[in-house]
Formats: structure tokens, C-alpha cells, sequence
């Protein structure tokens, strides 16, 4: 390929996801970048993605979501939230909301599997191991971007102090579609219903800790580990055993100063990152490819497409919800973490306050289905 229309760099899950969606307009499109290496050699991929409503129409679009195997991909039917209090609780049910699910876990090298053979067989689209002349190059090389560091464009990551321990586990009880999350300061715990290593049986553990707890956590047997859970959740979701290695990578909160320029855009993780406790970072990076996508499939015939003006459009549309989604979850984090007695006590009554009132907890489960827009699927 000696030219194309665009450049995608970057080939994880929105990598890919962008590149797909903007062959599928009959735009020329580079793909370049390998997977990032996600597990350490010799061990199994441990990553699950919480993906919404809107994400799982862009990747039907897509023709990759029907591509996963039934196993990888698990609805989310109900969710419940205990403070650090007892009695102290929110729960979301999809029924309520008139939902097939709240979210769907997915197993994350299985989706990037099913969007990398969607790639090698989409028209338009060709992998590349150089650098390509292209009208608009798109950056999904995630948080340490190396091409958004050349551009200069300034992207301050703020440390939480915390590590995400993860896991896959088992469960001697079926999880029947519950995910569950214990906000006990300065701990957040999340259980993410999964049908692997066993169907009903299955849950991704999501554990954000302070740096030392996570190494102490680290640091145990399977054993200690197991029985560290057992007192962290009380045993409500039955006996758990881990069904493989843990990982553990650091939380920070950042935002790129901005999310475009003449000729190139930055999309996901290279854009803004946030803390994993609303399980939103690919549903933010998603979001972005299906807006850069609308915003490419509209513009007018004369535009090019690294016209600044247009790439714009983009960015206006995706400010206010990056933006909000990592003050939420940046205040979120602070509020629940705090060991401070007035803030335990606004937090824990809070959450029993939303779980009686119906009508905000309908907005709430709203807000987080986040309905799919209108996607473009015919080329121009």
C-alpha cells in the first residue's frame, strides 16, 4: 500500500474496532501496530472487558460481536453495590429497565481475536509495518502514545496510589448474571459474572487496593488469597478459588490537553483514561470510534479528511462525556475510598437513599445502558 485515505495506529480492541468501521465506508485504510503483549509468556490472558449496550450495536455492525463464542461473552441481568456498612446497599436490575442486559463481560483476547480475523478479511483495510502516507491518521496506541508525545501534545497522568489485582475465579455458587461491587474504604472489589472457566460458575475479579495491599495480595498463596476474598465478600457469592495466575497494573486518571489536529485524532485509552470502578475505559474508546466514524461518514464532499474543521466536530461530541465520565469516576474514587468519618457516612447513606428512590435509579441505569446511537454501515 503506497497511500491511503487513513492511517490507523494502534491495533488493539479500538484500533481495530476504528479501522473496521472506516473500511466499511470504502475509505483505503492502513492498520499498523501489533497487539500489545497482554500477558507474560506462558500465562493466560485474564483481562475482561464490561462492555454497555452502545458498545455491543457498534461491534454488531461490525459483524464481530455474533463471531465470539457464546462462552466469551456474558450478560449482566443484575448489580448490587454494598457499602462499608452493613445493610447498606444499591441494587440494578435490567428487567426494571426493560433491558436484555446492564452490560455484557467479555472476554477480552477472544474479542480482540474476533475484531483481528474481521480485519484480515474486510475490503479496504490492510495491515502495514511501515508508516503509510495518509489524508487523516488516527492514534489508538493507548496511554503512552508514542506518536502523541511527538505531535507534543501534553497528556498529565495522575497516579491514584492503587493497583487493580485480577483474577479469574470460580464459584462453588451460580452467579446467575450478578455482578456485585463492595465500595469498603480504601478498597473497591468488583465480582464480574463470567461463564469461563465454567458456565454460571465464573467471575472476573476487579480489586483496586492501595499500592502496599495489592503487593501484600500478590505476595500470598493461592490460600491466603482465597481466604482474603472469603473475608472481603463475606462469602455472599459462595466459595471462590482462583482458576489461574493474578495480575496487577497501576490506576491513574488522565486526559489528553486535546483530542485533535490538522490531520490526525487521537481515539481511546491514547485520548483519556480512567478508573476501572464504572468499567468504562473501552466503552469511552468504542464510543469514540463510533462518533469519529458518524463525523467522518457526514461530512461534506468537498472536505478532506484531515480538515481540522471536521475532526472538530469529532472532538466537541466526545468532550463532554470523556470528560464527565473521569470526573465521575475520579470523584467516585475519592468519595469511597476516603476513611473519613463524615464521608463514610454521606456515602453509605447515599447509597441507601438512591436504592429508595425508583425513579433515579432508573436514570441511573439509563445513563449506564447508554443506548446506541445511530451507526453508519454503508459506504459512501
Amino acid at each position: 500500500m503506497a497511500s491511503c485515505d487513513v492511517l490507523v495506529r494502534g491495533a488493539g480492541a479500538v484500533g481495530l474496532a476504528g479501522a473496521l468501521s472506516l473500511a466499511r465506508q470504502g475509505l483505503r485504510v492502513a492498520l499498523l501496530g501489533s497487539s500489545p503483549p497482554v500477558a507474560p509468556a506462558g500465562r493466560a490472558d485474564i483481562r475482561t472487558y464490561a462492555l454497555n449496550a452502545a458498545s455491543v450495536a457498534l461491534l454488531q455492525s461490525l459483524r464481530v460481536w455474533d463471531a465470539l463464542p457464546p462462552d466469551a461473552r456474558t450478560p449482566v441481568h443484575d448489580m448490587r453495590i454494598e457499602g462499608d456498612v452493613a445493610g447498606n446497599a444499591l441494587d440494578f436490575s435490567a428487567w426494571s429497565q426493560g433491558a436484555d442486559a446492564l452490560a455484557w463481560i467479555v472476554d477480552a483476547a477472544e474479542l480482540e481475536h474476533a475484531l483481528g480475523t474481521a480485519a484480515r478479511f474486510a475490503p479496504h483495510l490492510e495491515r502495514v509495518t511501515n508508516e503509510v502516507p495518509a489524508e487523516l491518521v488516527v492514534l489508538a496506541e493507548g496511554k503512552a502514545s508514542p506518536t502523541r508525545e511527538r505531535l507534543g501534545v501534553k497528556m498529565a497522568l495522575h497516579p491514584y496510589g492503587q493497583r487493580a489485582v485480577c483474577a479469574r475465579l470460580e464459584a462453588d455458587q451460580a452467579h446467575a448474571g450478578l455482578a456485585r461491587q463492595w465500595f469498603r474504604s480504601p478498597d473497591i472489589l468488583a465480582l464480574l459474572p463470567f461463564d469461563r472457566p465454567r458456565a454460571g460458575h465464573g467471575y472476573g475479579l476487579v480489586w483496586s487496593v492501595p499500592e502496599a495491599r495489592a503487593a501484600a495480595l500478590m505476595a500470598l498463596d493461592d490460600a491466603g488469597f482465597e481466604a482474603a476474598l472469603a473475608e472481603a465478600t463475606g462469602g455472599t457469592a459462595g466459595m471462590l478459588r482462583l482458576a489461574g495466575a493474578r495480575a496487577d497494573f497501576p490506576l491513574a486518571f488522565g486526559r489528553a490537553e486535546r483530542l485533535c489536529g490538522p490531520g490526525w485524532v487521537l481515539v481511546g485509552d491514547a485520548a483519556h483514561v480512567v478508573h476501572p470502578l464504572a468499567g468504562q475505559g473501552l466503552n469511552l474508546g468504542l464510543a469514540d470510534v463510533a462518533a469519529l466514524s458518524a463525523a467522518v461518514a457526514g461530512r461534506e464532499p468537498w472536505r478532506a479528511l484531515g480538515d481540522e474543521k471536521l475532526l472538530r466536530r469529532y472532538a466537541r461530541e466526545r468532550e463532554l462525556p470523556t470528560r464527565a465520565m473521569g470526573q465521575l469516576t475520579d470523584a467516585l474514587l475519592h468519595l469511597f475510598a476516603s476513611e473519613e468519618p463524615l464521608l463514610r457516612e454521606l456515602r453509605n447513606r447515599g447509597l441507601d437513599l438512591v436504592n429508595r428512590l425508583p425513579p433515579l435509579k432508573r436514570f441511573l441505569t439509563e445513563r449506564a445502558l447508554d443506548r446506541p446511537p445511530a451507526v453508519s454501515k454503508e459506504p459512501r
